[in-house]
């Protein structure tokens, strides 16, 4: 699916792409906190509204950053998996940890995961990838 986007910039290009805030969120609760479900991204804590996960979900899912396929063992829910497409962005949602562990006071709830992610990021990048290798088309 190609985009039209409003300016030749790179990073306005990216953001236009995404979207928002909730889409990376998703986005990092899919490869980073394993989750899969619908219910799995209510109970972020973000607090992101029904309304609002729906239509992102929706979006990710047709400018194919995820792909969302009923789940087998309760056809009533749906299973979201990141694309390649998807696992492309991840680079990005580490940077953005490092970035962010420069700032966070130490202590905090997520510093731990930020360590971990610091310690060696490209090895990090792997083994999240290698998790999704068999899903993504």
């Amino acid at each position: 699916m190609t985009k039209k986007t409003h300016s030749n910039c790179p990073v306005y290009y990216a953001l236009d792409f995404i979207g928002d805030k909730w889409s990376l969120i998703i986005l990092r609760d899919i490869m980073l906190e394993e989750k899969k479900f619908f219910l799995d991204f209510i109970g972020s804590h973000e607090g992101i509204a029904t309304n609002i996960l729906t239509n992102r979900l929706a979006n990710l899912e047709s400018d194919g950053f995820i792909n969302k396929i009923r789940d087998t063992a309760d056809k009533k829910r749906f299973v979201y998996s990141p694309t390649k497409k998807g696992l492309d962005i991840l680079p990005v949602i580490i940077a953005m940890i490092t970035w962010s562990s420069k700032y966070i006071a130490k202590g905090s709830p997520a510093s731990n995961f930020m360590a971990m992610v610091n310690d060696d990021p490209v090895k990090f990048e792997k083994d999240i990838c290698a998790k999704f290798s068999n899903q993504t088309e």
